[in-house]
Order: structure tokens, then sequence, then C-alpha cells
């Protein structure tokens, strides 16, 4: 069983996001350097921090977060909040800036290393990752499971695909670092060759705490470089889970790092002239604040950022087969992920019979205790985000919005949140454009194959769609002219290692997974060699 503090209720709200913008915060978060300095009466036995961060028992800790709620200050530090009973088991500190430099300076260093121990040994130690995850596959799914409130069936299921990610660039290494000779016109020869160019640093989020760093890590430590990740503030034991995991498979010291750093020290480490890169998933706002200070440094960045998925049903799907997996689709993860389908968008002669089935689907699920093997959903990954969630249903309910499948928060102290669907959504509605991150649904309809296309890309998000129908002319036609990244036939959106993932407009750029997410942070090295054979 995973060991933790003893649960502590608190009075404060958990800071939910996985990315934070750069600019000052005083209205949201206060760091805990700043603790002394704003509660001048508090003897802080929280002290001595190292690179990874120090862990702290609730006790003094919850004391000190209370006192500074009572002066109506926000505090970010890295927590464990149980989500299904509101409890606060785990606290992390955040690391000093001289803790920080010791991490650059230790990747860094790994780098000149790593970059040169021969491929096999390389693919060796990433099938080691995967089999570590499948070992320890019980463990590591009850923390996120404690984290937030992944059922725990779902939870081993991204154990496995993570473990799928890191044997997959194993199995395809030497494919991907292979030269590749260039047919030119001239005397001799000319070669690609795929080389690593640095230590990375990655912002991950908290809905897939595994998944989404194996996204990112698995292909850039298999090519040679050396990754730096700042995980969300609400997973910090999976955070430490993970690098655990690498480390007892055989990554060496330096190659793989977690650190508990704030908003500006991820500023700090992008601007560090041994940083090469950075990857983020999370929101918009720290989209845009990631790519400004990566911009003005001159570092590649990727940005996996929000989605608001359509599924279009034309008249002629298989209805029963386009409920099920609407709603199984939108209701994964409690809703929480970005390629769930946000918006399901009908055909008006099927459009009845649709909402009928589809809301019977959803009905079935019924938000419970998410350690328990037959719950398909359970918490929203805290309070806040339930309220915020249903802050958004309010406002379009008021607004006109026709609520066709009735359901809402659970009382209680846990974060539970029953299916909802919403008709009759307009561009006025907050709703209509933007990325639901909780059970919520909403459905429209359309007569013609134009008006469903002008419907799907009404957004400012491109990242996934769906299209159901038995015509594979229509099918494929429509598929061309949605404006995402990604489009599924008759299906709706699943990873796998071996596709890219990645959208256009405001759901950021760059690809990750299968060999686009290889050659995101490589050196696509040119050799020129006239007199070559």
């Amino acid at each position: 069983m995973l060991k933790v503090s003893t649960p502590v209720s608190t009075t404060f709200e958990q800071e939910e996001y996985a990315g934070e913008s750069f600019s000052a915060r005083t209205d949201r978060a206060l760091h805990v350097d700043e603790f002394n300095h704003r509660v001048p009466n508090w003897s802080s036995t929280v002290s001595g921090r190292n690179a990874r961060g120090s862990h702290h028992t609730l006790g003094v800790v919850s004391i000190k977060k209370m006192a500074l709620t009572r002066k109506g200050i926000k505090v970010a530090v890295y927590s464990t909040i149980n989500p299904s009973t509101g409890q606060t088991l785990a606290v992390f500190d955040e690391i000093s800036d001289t803790a920080l430099q010791e991490v650059i300076a230790s990747s860094a260093t790994a780098f000149r290393s790593w970059r040169a121990v021969p491929t096999e040994e390389r693919r060796s130690i990433l099938a080691s990752v995967a089999q570590k995850y499948r070992d320890n596959a019980s463990e590591l799914a009850e923390i996120l499971t404690l984290e937030m409130g992944k059922p725990i069936i779902q939870a081993r299921g991204e154990v496995e695909l993570s473990a799928q990610i890191y044997q997959y660039y194993a199995d395809n290494l030497d494919v991907f670092l292979a030269d590749e000779q260039l047919e030119i016109s001239g005397p001799g020869t000319a070669v690609v060759r795929t080389e690593p160019i640095g230590p990375l640093i990655g912002i991950m989020p908290w809905n897939f705490p595994y998944y989404q760093v194996a996204r990112f890590a698995a292909p850039n430590i298999a090519l040679g470089n050396t990754i730096i990740v700042k995980h969300a503030r609400n997973c910090p034991q999976a955070a430490k889970k993970i690098e655990e995991t690498l480390t007892s498979a055989g990554v060496p010291a330096g190659v793989y790092i977690n650190a508990f750093i704030s908003s500006a020290q991820v500023a700090e480490t992008i601007a560090d002239p041994r940083i090469q890169g950075v990857s983020l998933t999370g929101s918009e706002r720290a989209g845009a604040a990631v790519a400004e200070v990566a911009g003005r440094n001159l570092k590649k960045c990727v940005l996996e950022l929000g989605g608001s998925d359509p599924l279009i049903v034309f008249d002629d799907a298989d209805l029963d087969a386009a409920a099920r997996a609407a709603a199984a689709n939108r209701l994964f993860n409690a809703g929480q992920a970005c390629t769930a389908t946000k918006r399901i968008i009908v055909h008006t002669a099927v459009y009845d019979s649709f909402i009928s089935k589809l809301t019977e689907h959803m009905s079935t699920f019924e938000p419970s205790d998410p350690t328990k093997p037959e719950t398909s959903m359970g918490p929203l990954s805290s309070k806040q985000a339930a309220a915020e969630i249903d802050e958004l249903v309010g406002a379009a309910v008021s607004a006109g919005a026709q609520v066709v499948l009735e359901g809402g928060a659970v009382e209680g102290s846990g974060a539970y949140y029953r299916p909802t669907l919403l008709a009759e959504v307009d561009p006025t509605m907050d709703v209509y454009s933007s990325e639901l991150f909780g059970p919520v649904g909403v459905i429209h309809r359309f007569e013609t194959d134009d008006q469903a296309v002008d419907l799907a890309n009404d957004s400012p998000y491109g990242l996934a769609a769906s299209v159901y129908t038995e015509d594979s002319d229509r099918a494929n036609r429509v598929a061309d002219d949605l404006e995402t990244g990604m489009v599924w036939i008759n299906g709706t959106s699943k990873s796998s290692p071996d596709l890219p993932f990645g959208g256009i407009k405001r759901s950021g750029f760059g690809r990750e997974l299968a060999h686009y997410g290889f050659n995101e942070f490589a050196n696509k090295k040119l050799v020129r060699n006239p007199r070559g054979q």
C-alpha cells in the first residue's frame, strides 16, 4: 500500500494548473520561500530543501497554510490532496534557486556522457523502464487514484500505455537514428544524421501524470537528450515515482530529474543557455507564457494545449456505436482530457433518436469511489475544478441553454460531478467555445455537410475530431475540411505510441509520439562530402 502522511482536513483550496504564468501572481499564490516574510510569527520547521524537494507531514505545514489563508493569501506548494475526500495527505517544498542551478548543471553534465552511450545500451535501458512500469503497475496506479481520483482500472491502463511508449522507442531506436542518404545532383555524398541537442525542460499536467511524461521523456532519452521535469503541483508523488522508476531501471543520474520548481524558476530554466528546448502540456495561458520566454531566448518549444473536440454524427451513422463512443470518450477520466469529445454535432434527421441513446449511455456513468474496480468515473481533480465547471453550466443555463441531462456537483467533501448534457448553446455563451474540462457535453444539430464542418471548425482549438458515417467518401471529404491535427473516422481519439499526437490553432504546435515526436528536439545534421563514395 502507498504510505502517506496522516490525513489532515484543511481549509484552503488547491491550486490547479499544469503550467503557470511567469508574470507576478500575488493574487493567486505565494511561494514557500516567502512564508516567513509574510507571516513573521511563524516559527518555521520547514527548511533544508534539497534538489528534489523535501517532504513534510501535515501538522506544521497545514498550520502555516491556514495562517496564510486567514490573511487572504493563497499558497502554491506541491501537495497530495485526495479529490475523493478533500484531505491533504502530503506536501513538498519548491526547491531553492541554488538547488535549481545544481539541477541544471547535473543535466548538462549528464548530457555530455549520455549522448555518447551506445545505442544498444540506451535501447536496453528504455526496455528496462518499460518493464519496471509493468512490474510496479499496482503501486503506480494507486498513486494516480490517490492524487487525482483516476479510477483504478483507468490508472492501470495509463501505466501500461506508458510502458508501451518506452518499449516502442526501445524497439525503433535504430530505425529512427538511421542516417538518411540524400539523392543529390552534385558529386559525392550528402547524409542527414539525427543527433540530440541537449538538456530539455518539460512542464507536465496532472490529468495523465505518467503518460504525458512518457510522451516527452521516452523519445528524448532514447535520442540522447537529458530531461528536467516540472510536474503539476497536485501530483507530486506521481512525479517522484516516475524519477524513481527510471533510476531503478538504469537511467543514469542527471539524465532524468524531477524538480519541484516555481513559475519564476521555470522561466529562469528556459532562459538558461544550457537548456536547449522546452515542452509544455497545459493551458493556453501557460503555453503563451512558455512560448514568450522560449521565443525571447531562441529556444525550440513544443506546446500541447487545450481542445474542444467535435464529434459529428451524420444521418447514415451507426447511432448506437456513435452514442456509446461519445459517452465513453466524453466521460473518460471524468472528462478531464484534452482530446475528450466536448461538442457533439448531430444531423437533424437523427437528432432526437441520438439524444435518447446518448443520455442513456451517459446516465450509466455514476461518479463513485475510484479505488473500486467497477468504478467507471471518479471525482474531478479538486473541489475547485468542480466549482468551475458548475459555474460554466449555470451561466449557460441562465442564458438559455437547455439541460438535456441534468447532473451537477455531488454534495460532500469529494470533488464528484455527475454527467451533464446541454443543448441550444449559442456563441454568446462561454460553454460554446470554452474547453469543458469535466463531465459536461454540448450537443448541436445540423442539416448539411457544410453546416457540420462549419460548426466543428467554429472553435479556437484544433486538436482532434471524430466523424461517424457509413459513407467513406463523405468521411474522407469531411476529414479533409476539418481544422484539427487529428481526425478519427467511426471512432474517437485514442493514443498509441506509433500515432503522432498534436494540434493546430490554439491547441498548440509540434508533435509527440511516433517518429515525429522523436525528431522534435533533434539536430538533423547535414554531412556533405563532395569526394565521398
